[in-house]
């Protein structure tokens, strides 16, 4: 059974940092691209971060310069580090864990509550 589960979401102010984690079982973490998404209030899920297999990263526009995604092998753990927040980084924060060999895999996290005040 695939779990990912994500924990270090809180409130924050503005201009704070946060580490998020995704602690997976079930898989291995560097088999598969490793995602962030984020669904703010209202709004519809969105891309934060990835990091393939081979350790490529991409960013949403709103966060390069400020988020980093990393992958801690022997702890099967994805983190995501978030500095400078801003109230509009507000949101459930998601992990994700997906990979195309010979069918589609692809698991979600419960989410985590970032919520950052001004």
């Amino acid at each position: 059974q695939v779990q990912l589960v994500e924990s270090g979401g809180a409130l924050v102010q503005s201009g704070g940092s946060l580490r998020l984690s995704c602690a997976a079982s079930g898989i291995i973490c560097s088999t598969y691209t490793m995602g962030w998404y984020r669904q703010p209030p209202g709004k519809q899920r969105e891309l934060v971060a990835t990091i393939t297999s081979g350790s490529r990263t991409n960013y949403g526009d709103s966060v390069k310069g400020r988020f980093t995604i990393s992958r801690e092998n022997a702890k099967n753990t994805v983190y995501l580090q978030m500095n400078d927040l801003k109230p509009e980084d507000t949101a459930v924060y998601y992990c994700n864990a997906d990979r195309y060999l010979l069918r589609r895999e692809n698991y979600w996290g419960q989410g985590t509550q970032v919520t950052v005040s001004s």
